[in-house]
């Protein structure tokens, strides 16, 4: 098994790694030690326009192929991922700061997703319409809108790189996804191996740099068909705008701030721990943490003193330790939950646990798992996206007013409800404006095809699962007259 290497500062453009054009490397560090790990080429808009002219010369070719071959190279592309797990999973963990089993965790959904969208490549299809006369036929097409533009961020690059771009290639779509600048390795690692795999030059092209530079440039090329962003509400926002000026259409997958709902009746001793961990694992860096805790005032100073014990129960440390929670990725995230931390007392809210920087994990960008009580509903603790270990507490009364406040957010990504009562979960699954329901778990655990839907200011797409490869297709409707040709007979 030959070696998973990245080369050191250059870009997968047309088959082929090289060096940026004009705008030189971008180091990438490891958060909990900040040494350099290794660089990558910055890509700027001359790069991009390579990737995109490259993109559009292989997409004839790619598009025309069979289904059944673009799922086959497809799941070439998932064997390799799984004879390099352990070399996938030290890059993404190192990169981003997350524990190795984190990291090796990610990986292994990675490859479930190429694996998924391999075997659904031969099988999407159109519809047979229904005729006024048996002297029609109507019937529709799915087809690849070109060249997507896939950009993501730094929390999950492997699974967001597989998440956007398998079932892109699975439509006969060909890429440019430009990843995160902070954690730009598990991508090009993953690329990497899709080139071995024996994806035709140009089907997947891969660069890093800035989002003012490379990610506007890609985002608003007009050799782009489609855009698939990954990232945050605000700049989800900048793309659309972008879009219009090309009409081209956007999948966004934004932020979120996820409530789980605790009622007096739920299990605690199954609960708790995938409560705390829904705000722990990455160290709370992932857009569908579980970041509310609404909880029912029968059980609220149990609960609260049960999720305060664990979670400063919780061990922090580098990604080679393997510990329960890493870093904060870089110093301005560092900064920017600190800021939250100092701020939430302000607004009146208690402080139960953690609160501040894990000062003996120096030089790394380590926080404490924190909690709070009794959060101002009003406040930005209970109403931002906060992208930490914090964990807001608020309290309820009744069913009526816990669906009042798990709507009580501009967000719609995830709602987790934890009950005995299979009727008021089932209830409240149907009037929560939240694009994807968890009853008694958190997110979709057991469930194949699961899509990542997303309500509000969370964004919107049919990513993940069944409905992802129609996200990258256009559909073509066909009208047919049949004539009569038995009379020149």
């Amino acid at each position: 098994m030959a070696e998973l290497v990245i080369p050191s500062a250059q870009q997968l453009i047309d088959g082929e790694w090289t060096t940026a054009r004009d705008a030189g490397e971008l180091p990438v560090a490891d958060p909990a030690t900040g040494q350099i790990i290794q660089a990558v080429a910055r890509a700027g808009r001359a790069d991009v326009d390579d990737a995109v002219a490259a993109a559009r010369r292989a997409f004839p070719g790619w598009a025309a192929t069979s289904p059944s071959e673009r799922g086959a190279l497809l799941r070439r592309w998932s064997e390799l991922i799984g004879e390099h797990v352990e070399e996938l999973a030290r890059v993404e963990a190192r990169d981003v700061g997350k524990p190795l089993s984190g990291g090796r965790m990610n990986v292994f959904i990675a490859r479930g997703i190429i694996e998924y969208f391999a075997g659904a490549a031969d099988k999407l299809t159109g519809v047979t319409l229904p005729t006024r006369t048996p002297d029609y036929l109507g019937y529709t097409l799915q087809e690849p809108y070109g060249v997507c533009a896939v950009v993501i961020p730094w929390n999950v690059p492997a699974v967001l790189t597989a998440a956007n771009v398998a079932p892109a290639l699975a439509a006969g779509n060909t890429v440019v996804l430009k990843p995160s600048e902070v954690a730009p390795l598990a991508p090009f690692a993953l690329a990497e191996l899709a080139r071995r795999a024996g994806f035709p030059p140009g089907v997947l092209n891969v660069l890093a740099g800035f989002g003012a530079d490379a990610g506007a440039a890609l985002t608003s090329h007009p050799g782009v068909n489609h855009i698939s962003f990954v990232g945050s509400t605000a700049t989800g926002r900048a793309i659309m705008r972008a879009a219009a000026e090309n009409l081209v259409p956007v999948k966004l997958e934004l932020g979120g701030k996820s409530p789980n709902v605790l009622f007096a009746d739920a299990d605690l001793d199954v609960a708790i721990p995938a409560i705390v961990g829904s705000i722990t694992e990455n160290a709370g860096q992932n857009c569908y943490a579980g970041s509310r805790l609404l909880v029912e005032a029968s059980v609220r100073d149990e609960v609260v003193e049960r999720v305060a014990e664990r979670m400063r129960a919780v061990r922090i440390g580098p990604w080679d330790a393997d510990l329960d929670m890493g870093p904060l990725v870089n110093e301005a995230q560092y900064r920017r939950v600190l800021g939250y931390l100092e701020g939430a007392p302000h607004d009146g809210a208690r402080l139960v646990a953690g609160g501040g920087p894990a000062g003996d994990r120096e030089p790394g960008w380590f926080v404490q798992p924190t909690v709070f009580d009794r959060v101002d509903p009003g406040s930005r603790l209970a109403r931002e996206e906060v992208f930490g270990p914090v964990l807001a507490v608020q309290e309820f009364s009744g069913t009526r007013q816990a669906v009042d406040m798990m709507n009580d957010t501009d967000f719609g990504l995830l709602a987790c409800i934890w009950t005995s009562d299979v009727s008021r979960a089932l209830r409240l699954a149907r009037e929560v404006r939240s694009g994807q329901v968890s009853v008694n778990q958190f997110a979709d655990a057991g469930v194949i095809g699961y899509p990542f839907n997303m309500q509000k200011d969370s964004g919107f797409s049919r990513g993940g699962g069944y409905a992802a490869m129609r996200e990258y297709t256009q559909e073509k409707a066909v009208a047919v007259r049949l004539l009569d040709r038995t009379s020149s007979e």
